[in-house]
């Protein structure tokens, strides 16, 4: 029986291939590693695609959504000092919640989202579909700037992917 728009079967996207979360979760699972999220402009997105894998309990630690920054400061840890000098949008920023989520839930790898996905909120400096991804692991924190396009939606749901491919890269690095 084939699968119409927007039905997925056991974790698979329209084209019949493994989701990124699914494939995100069957490497930690290889690996023995476990993972966390802390998610602002897509609100828990990333957190809500993983546990939609079954199984995912047991390598999936949590997340935190800190869509306001008082909660990034409390919860996660980020400096406030930090968001006043380079905004809640910024790459330090992300390194900051990835590194803060992963910390505060014991987690071998954690990501991060924070940017503005529109409509409004954009500047010439910081547009709408500006979006930094980071990510942390004993190692440190790297990020990746992203410009994505389309509605507040789309920009949602590009973000969400990207981050799950750069935790699926970065557990696949270990």
């Amino acid at each position: 029986m084939g699968r119409g728009r927007g039905e997925y079967s056991e974790n698979m996207n329209e084209g019949g291939e493994r989701s990124s979360e699914s494939r995100l979760v069957a490497a930690c699972k290889k690996r023995g590693v476990t993972i966390a999220t802390a998610e602002s402009c897509t609100g828990g997105l990333v957190a809500a695609r993983i546990t939609s894998v079954p199984g995912a309990s047991s390598v999936f630690l949590g997340s935190v959504v800190s869509y306001a920054n008082a909660v990034k400061c409390e919860l996660l840890g980020v400096p406030q000092a930090l968001l006043q000098r380079a905004g809640a949008v910024s790459d330090e920023c992300a390194a900051a919640m990835a590194s803060g989520v992963r910390e505060r839930v014991k987690a071998d790898v954690a990501a991060s989202v924070t940017g503005i996905a529109g409509p409004d909120g954009g500047t010439p400096q910081k547009p709408v579909g500006l979006v930094y991804l980071g990510v942390a692991t004993a190692a440190g924190e790297r990020v990746e700037r992203c410009q994505f396009s389309g509605d507040r939606e789309a920009v949602r749901r590009q973000a969400a992917e990207r981050a799950l491919i750069l935790l699926l890269e970065t557990v696949l690095a270990t």
